[in-house]
């Protein structure tokens, strides 16, 4: 029996109907930008495994400091204890995150990361005796699988079992070029209703919805409005930090910055699972008192384990080194020229560009993990050894840092024929695989 019969025998996995799925393709090593799988295939890894992969896979040095770590602590409880990765990962985090940031408080992955965002800004009211029940956020956006993240996010197939579970929301437009005055008006009109505790969004960037994209000017426009109505916000960074937008974080092209922030994804540049939410000295000093029914009761068996933290602190030198910093420009540009060079196509309805984010919408208008269309683009590009995760009749690039330009040019050769595809046209050559290794 196979890897793929093994596991077909045994696992459960994410957003995939078990019954209808193809076997899935067993990877037995990572290097840089690609992935092998056990039958010889190499794939280049567009999409960073879910976006988490900052440095490329198995990395060596990132490897050397998980195991001097390992072999140093593996674990501690953390309430009452602490260790130094947990301490120097705090420090240099908040060195690096938007001003006004004051604290850190570490949980297990992007959506836990939410979830105590929203217990910070709900309980921060209720600490201060005034209690606010509303939270504000974008009406299709994503945070999360857990119960309080999916309340947040749009409410669609994926959440449609359990509506009736999830507490009520104040949903505003996403302020889309065109739009912003309307959303300006939405979130207004709550404001002045009252009652409402946050406003939680994804700054500049929508992954799940599309990567929808918006700007920084019609961002701080809606941070102003929450600041002048003393609603807290939350930005929830977990896909658009650590250089994804083309800076440290999304946040850092703001004027008014949020007064929480939701770390994950590339916190430990695609390692191992972390999550960090970061509190500003206002809404910390809330939870300060001589009343422990005060204190923020939210904690994980695994909460700033000294491995993950070990793995954040290595991504974080990677991260910051120039040589990441000009690959990163390096990506932005690339991206800018493929951009160019399609968008007039009329099988393409829209280029959207932040970054090293970049999206081509085809003029399919299936915007569905159900759609067939998803499906074959999805197939084409294994099949052309590039893994791409279409959404619906939108595809996607997220990619590793390390990804060479021979490598970029194979992933916009692949989608060049998935527009071909869109256009009833199969016969699009294959492309050569012996460059994936240049």
């Amino acid at each position: 029996m196979n890897l793929a019969e093994r596991d077909h025998n045994v696992i459960w996995h994410p957003y995939t109907q078990m019954k209808t799925a193809a076997l899935p393709i067993p990877i037995v090593r990572g290097e840089g930008a690609l992935l092998f799988s056990d039958d010889g295939k190499t794939y280049i890894d567009a999409v960073a495994s879910w976006w988490v992969n900052l440095h490329g896979h198995a990395h060596p040095y990132i490897a050397q400091k998980v195991a001097e770590q390992l072999n140093t602590l593996e674990h501690v409880i953390f309430a009452g204890f602490t260790h130094p990765a947990a301490i120097t990962f705090a420090e240099r985090l908040l060195q690096i995150l938007p001003k006004g940031q004051s604290r850190i408080f570490y949980s297990d992955n992007g959506s836990t990361a939410v979830e105590v965002a929203m217990k910070m800004a709900i309980q921060y009211w209720s600490n201060l005796g005034t209690p606010k029940r509303k939270i504000v956020a974008f009406r299709d956006s994503y945070h999360g699988d857990t119960f309080g993240a999916m309340a947040v996010s749009a409410r669609s197939a994926f959440t449609a079992p359990f509506w009736s579970y999830l507490f009520e929301v104040c949903f505003v437009d996403v302020p889309v070029p065109g739009e912003e005055e309307e959303t300006i008006k939405q979130l207004e009109a709550y404001a002045l209703a009252g009652d409402v505790a946050a406003f939680i969004y994804e700054p500049l960037v929508l992954g799940t919805a599309g990567m929808v994209m918006y700007t920084p000017q019609v961002l701080d426009r809606l941070l102003e409005v929450c600041q002048q109505h003393s609603i807290l916000t939350i930005a929830d960074e977990v896909m658009t930090g650590f250089g994804r937008t083309g800076r440290t974080f999304a946040s850092d092209y703001l004027q008014h910055q949020p007064d929480i922030i939701c770390m994950s994804k590339g916190l430990t540049g695609g390692t191992m699972a972390l999550g960090a939410t970061s509190a500003s000295e206002k809404v910390y000093d809330a939870f300060l008192s001589d009343d422990k029914g005060k204190t923020l009761f939210h904690g994980h068996s695994y909460t700033g384990n000294p491995v993950a933290c070990a793995a954040g602190l290595a991504s974080m030198d990677l991260l910051l080194k120039q040589e990441t910093q000009d690959c990163i420009k390096r990506i932005e540009t690339r991206h800018a020229a493929f951009a160019a060079s399609i968008k007039a196509l009329p099988q393409v309805a829209q280029v959207r560009q932040q970054g090293t984010i970049l999206a081509v919408e085809f003029a399919d208008g299936t915007t569905s993990y159900f759609s067939d269309l998803r499906d074959t683009l999805y197939s084409y590009g294994l099949d052309h050894g590039v893994v791409l995760r279409p959404l619906g009749n939108i595809i996607y690039i997220i990619p590793p840092y390390c990804i060479t330009d021979t490598q970029l040019d194979q992933v916009y050769q692949v989608i060049r024929g998935m527009q071909q595809i869109v256009s009833g046209d199969k016969s699009y050559p294959r492309p050569d695989q012996t460059t994936l290794h240049d």
